[in-house]
């Protein structure tokens, strides 16, 4: 294993894959560099002398700027470099050529649709319309799962303490991801659960719904009947009957679409994890799948590298308007736009946003971005997708699979236990902790830190992907998890 990483050429800081001690001799590329302080694993050493304001330079690009005189060997880290991001900005389209490439189709094992949607999982689900009856959809979840039958793999309550006493676009925001979670194809049946008073009652939230097969999807309001625990069972048992009827069967990975999201990282996360993730999309998409990047306060800093990316001038411009517009959220809430990295994203060795956003872009891999997506909007056509969402990662996570994400990837050095609506895969960006949450973590991208070639690893991830999606479950589905949150940003009644 390697004592230290010089990720690009220009870097004037290396990462240190084990503790550094202090006094310890170090080789870059020829240049003798000793430590003068212990530099903890993943964290930043200079590598050179850098100036009182200068650039601090990884990945090839500035990540902040030095607070005082570093001197070679030094600790980089946030007693010594700050940010260097602004404000609002204004950007140039400056399109760089991608070349796109096709590789052979592969298959998996999902759900055919009757309405021409594809799922990776055949579950029931029950979608509370307000959190006032999140309590009887949990029960309803529970009995039921006694009485699960045939291909039925789980039913699966979402509670939520939304719904009522919501105003303007945190109403909005409700009604879309519940609407989207109702159609997802990973739901062989769904009921929809309401209470009958809220704000958002079933009456209201069906034309955000759109038309519905009414074997796959049935309502039940509360306060409408004499004995809901009764009255839901029977409707749960006829959405059992209809869902054991599908099978898995072949279908093509360019039907698949992927979530991508980290959280939890750490100075090994742009190294490895996100790198990982990212040479996997672009497999996915040399096979014409889809996968969609998130958090947007977490491309701050590196949107450039994702705006001259666009396959063209309007889909930049909706780029911009995306980065932009989250800042503007920002500063009417009069919050600072760079309030990041996470103490526990500073204790595993990230410094500034700049050196977040950096490490966390690099899950969109190399390919051009075909579409921005507003917050619950749906993915419609094939390629990378951007999509508006905050970086919190429950919030992030069900944004993805309301857009239409199968299945979520996400990395992590920290480690974390949380689901969402759709299978999460926990890629860790260190051995260390694959080996000690072996019950959190599905896949090890810290191989990559032992020498293990990052093409392998990709195309190892690709084949996990693919047995997920036909049915293999994931450490939170082993363990019961299940979990969903709401974007909320305004007033409550």
């Amino acid at each position: 294993m390697k004592n230290y990483i010089k990720i690009h050429e220009q870097d004037n800081v290396i990462v240190a894959v084990r503790e550094i001690a202090a006094g310890e001799a170090v080789s870059v590329g020829g240049v003798q560099a000793q430590a003068q302080e212990t530099i903890p694993a993943g964290h930043k050493m200079a590598v050179c002398d850098i100036e009182k304001g200068g650039a601090v330079i990884k990945y090839g690009f500035r990540i902040g700027c030095a607070r005082e005189e570093i001197k070679a060997g030094q600790w980089v880290h946030t007693h010594n470099v700050g940010t260097a991001l602004g404000d609002l900005l204004e950007y140039s389209y400056e399109p760089v050529h991608i070349e796109e490439t096709a590789a052979p189709d592969t298959v998996f094992m999902g759900y055919q649709r009757p309405d021409g949607k594809v799922g990776v999982r055949n579950e029931i689900w029950i979608i509370p319309t307000v959190g006032c009856v999140n309590n009887i959809a949990t029960a309803l979840a529970h009995a039921a799962n006694e009485r699960k039958k045939g291909s039925v793999e789980g039913v699966i309550a979402f509670p939520h303490p939304y719904g009522c006493s919501q105003m303007g676009e945190d109403q909005e925001h409700t009604r879309t991801i519940l609407a989207d979670l109702i159609r997802h194809p990973n739901a062989g049946g769904v009921l929809v659960l309401g209470l009958g008073c809220e704000n958002s009652n079933i009456d209201v939230l069906k034309p955000y719904i759109g038309q519905t097969d009414p074997q796959r999807v049935k309502y039940l309001v509360c306060q409408e009947t004499e004995n809901e625990m009764q009255a839901g069972a029977g409707l749960l048992d006829e959405l059992i009957e209809y869902a054991a009827q599908f099978q898995r069967e072949p279908v093509s990975v360019s039907r698949l679409v992927i979530g991508m999201k980290c959280g939890g990282s750490d100075g090994f996360s742009g190294i490895t994890a996100n790198p990982l993730v990212g040479k996997f999309s672009d497999i996915m998409i040399s096979r014409k799948g889809t996968t969609i990047l998130t958090e947007v306060p977490e491309m701050f800093g590196a949107e450039t590298l994702l705006m001259n990316r666009c396959e063209n001038k309007e889909i930049f411009e909706q780029t911009v308007r995306l980065i932009n517009d989250f800042k503007q959220y920002f500063k009417d809430h009069n919050q600072t736009i760079y309030e990041n990295p996470s103490p526990g994203n500073k204790k595993g060795g990230i410094s500034t946003l700049e050196d977040k956003s950096l490490g966390c872009t690099q899950k969109s891999g190399s390919a051009p971005v075909k579409g921005v997506l507003a917050y619950g909007q749906r993915v419609e056509k094939n390629g990378l997708h951007l999509l508006s969402a905050p970086g919190n990662d429950l919030v992030a996570s069900t944004a993805l699979a309301a857009s239409g994400a199968h299945i979520v990837l996400f990395t992590t050095g920290r480690g974390t236990p949380f689901a969402s609506p759709v299978p999460t895969v926990k890629i860790s960006s260190n051995s260390a902790l694959a080996g000690y949450k072996k019950n959190w973590i599905d896949f090890n991208a810290g191989v990559l830190l032992e020498e293990k070639d990052l093409d392998e690893a990709a195309g190892e991830l690709f084949d996990y992907v693919v047995a997920v999606a036909s049915g293999k479950k994931v450490c939170s589905e082993e363990a019961g998890f299940h979990d969903m949150a709401i974007f909320k940003q305004g007033v409550t009644l």
